[in-house]
């Protein structure tokens, strides 16, 4: 009778393994693209960069796709029959027993079978609404990161130790001045205590590959003396010139935080075990959570999955009621949020108002162009759902009429859900509008230079908002300016600048009319000021700041760059961090 028991289909084990196969080969593919990056970063080859990392984004989905054709081809399955699934899931699990990256492949056959059958077999017998694997202690034949010692030699030769291990080829410019910038801001953030006595455990430990994005990579570990543990971050730069240099110190938890923060692009950091990585990270940043650590890695499936099931578990264990978030309205998009879980909700509406010229589809594209771009620190990362069952008796009355009245054909009803067909879930932030309200003049200073600061970083990486109202950014529990509204967007090499001309005649300028020709590209820069600048103390302050954002000449010359292929450098960090080079 056991031996009966323990008998495995055939077409079940079949079907395993060539899902199994399916999700190898993408994370061979993204383990070669990730494996480049370094040889991207010291050829300097920007424009590279950026076609790798919209290479891997769109990888996966292409993955899913190819298997599911190949499971329907292979053993003509259409329809579903419930058995045999749940013999495929049992059989799938056994071949994880020893898998380096078993989270990823039970995310990976959750995609096959969600996107072949119906939303009533969404439950853990069919998919993995569960893991069913540990990823602690997965065995690698090399380990996820280094302990040095200078207790042993010194913090000088741990240092070069730790920078020899990363594996550049390009040799430092001036490696002595750097190691010099390093140990002054170390002290700097000692004060008085540069003479401290070095505890019994005195250790660097460093994540054993390099972290790449953009123009940069990062080496990134803790510093351990005693109980006192601080992470760190060392970026390093490109010189262009053959040779490469040490940019800055990034120190302690909440600098660390903006570099891994979710309005900045993707990393490529090279490693078999990504669970062991992203477990190191967590020491580091305790604040962020699996899903935003793993989506920094690039697998923004499995943030999308580790994301799930937290909001799952929290859903279970709350009891407050989703409500309309705060805010003014949106004109293409119904807003809503949990007070208790730190995003909201986002889902398209049926009609736009009558100025919002384009269609669902094109909002779609939108949000699409954003989560392939480099967001530069200053767009929102953003999860995408389909198909959301969420409990009625968890909606205010008023959302739920909102709902119904804004997006009936985005929402079903099933038993006691209600049934989303597409959702975006984004990190909340308090909408730029309401900070500014009751910001005091400190504070009020510092959130318009950044609102301008973000302006400039998102036209240098070429993009333009479109829309610019204060309601369509928001300030990050980090206080930095993010623009999360996308259905605006388009690329800076799209726009026409002009200067607005001269009236013919006095009349001209209280006509209801422009007295100019505009196409549907056009953008005339000086009508910033117009919706933007009414305040006085606003105004003065942006003028202080960002004066040259109402010139056309700065928007084309911007434009100009981009069209010659020039990247401009935008650092997750403050500039007073950035080490001389003189």
């Amino acid at each position: 009778m056991a031996e009966q028991t323990l008998q495995i289909n055939p077409l079940a084990r079949g079907i395993a393994t060539t899902i199994l196969q399916g999700f190898n080969r993408h994370f061979e593919i993204f383990q070669r693209i990730t494996a480049g990056a370094r040889q991207r970063f010291e050829a300097a080859d920007w424009r590279a960069v950026q076609l790798a990392s919209r290479e891997r984004i769109v990888l996966y989905d292409r993955r899913v796709e190819e298997t599911i054709a190949l499971v329907r081809d292979l053993y003509e399955i259409r329809a579903i029959e419930p058995a045999l699934w749940r013999e495929v899931k049992y059989c799938y699990v056994r071949l994880l027993l020893d898998h380096q990256q078993p989270e990823l492949a039970e995310t990976f056959y959750t995609s096959v079978f969600c996107r072949q059958f119906p939303r009533q077999y969404y439950t853990n017998a069919f998919i993995f609404m569960r893991s069913s694997t540990s990823t602690e202690y997965i065995d690698s034949e090399e380990t996820s990161y280094v302990a040095y010692y200078p207790g042993s030699s010194s913090l000088r030769e741990a240092i070069i130790s730790i920078l020899e291990n990363a594996g550049f080829t390009l040799p430092f410019e001036n490696l002595e001045r750097d190691l010099c910038n390093i140990f002054r801001a170390i002290v700097k953030h000692y004060p008085g205590r540069n003479n401290r006595k070095a505890q019994l455990n005195f250790q660097l430990s460093v994540i054993r590959h390099a972290f790449f994005r953009n123009k940069a990579a990062y080496i990134v570990g803790r510093m351990i003396n005693g109980r006192e543990e601080t992470a760190f971050a060392l970026p390093i730069l490109n010189n262009e010139q053959g040779g490469l240099y040490i940019d800055a110190l990034v120190w302690g938890e909440r600098q660390l935080s903006v570099v891994f923060s979710y309005s900045q692009a993707y990393f490529m950091m090279e490693h078999q075990v990504p669970s062991a990585v992203v477990s190191f990270l967590q020491k580091l940043l305790p604040r962020r959570n699996q899903s935003e650590l793993y989506s920094a890695l690039g697998l923004h499936k499995q943030g999308k999955s580790a994301f799930y099931r937290d909001f799952l578990h929290h859903l279970k264990h709350s009891g407050d009621e989703f409500v309309i978030a705060p805010g003014i309205r949106g004109m293409v998009m119904m807003v809503f949020t949990l007070p208790s879980y730190p995003y909201v909700f986002k889902i398209i509406k049926d009609k736009f108002a009558p100025q919002k010229e384009f269609t669902r589809q094109q909002v779609e594209e939108k949000y699409q162009l954003v989560k392939r771009h480099d967001r530069v620190g200053r767009m929102a990362d953003m999860l995408e759902y389909s198909n959301v069952a969420l409990p009625l008796e968890r909606f205010d009355a008023s959302l739920l009429e909102e709902l119904q009245g804004t997006c009936a054909s985005s929402i079903s009803y099933d038993a006691d859900n209600i049934v989303f067909r597409h959702v975006y879930m984004e990190r909340r932030m308090i909408p730029l509008n309401i900070f500014i309200e009751t910001a005091d003049e400190e504070n009020l200073e510092r959130v318009i230079e950044d609102y301008g600061t973000a302006i400039k970083q998102l036209a240098g990486a070429n993009i333009f908002p479109g829309d610019f109202l204060y309601k369509n950014f928001g300030v990050t529990q980090l206080g930095r300016v993010v623009f999360y509204d996308y259905d605006e967007i388009t690329y800076m090499t799209e726009c026409n600048f002009r200067r607005i001309p001269p009236p013919r005649f006095p009349e001209d300028e209280f006509s209801s009319e422009p007295w100019y020709s505009v196409e549907p590209n056009d953008v005339f820069p000086e009508e910033f000021g117009t919706f933007l600048l009414a305040t006085p103390k606003i105004r003065k302050i942006f003028l202080k700041h960002h004066k040259d954002l109402l010139d056309f000449r700065y928007w084309k010359s911007k434009q100009d760059a981009i069209k010659a292929g020039q990247y401009e450098d935008v650092f997750p960090y403050p500039q007073e961090l950035r080490f001389r080079r003189c």
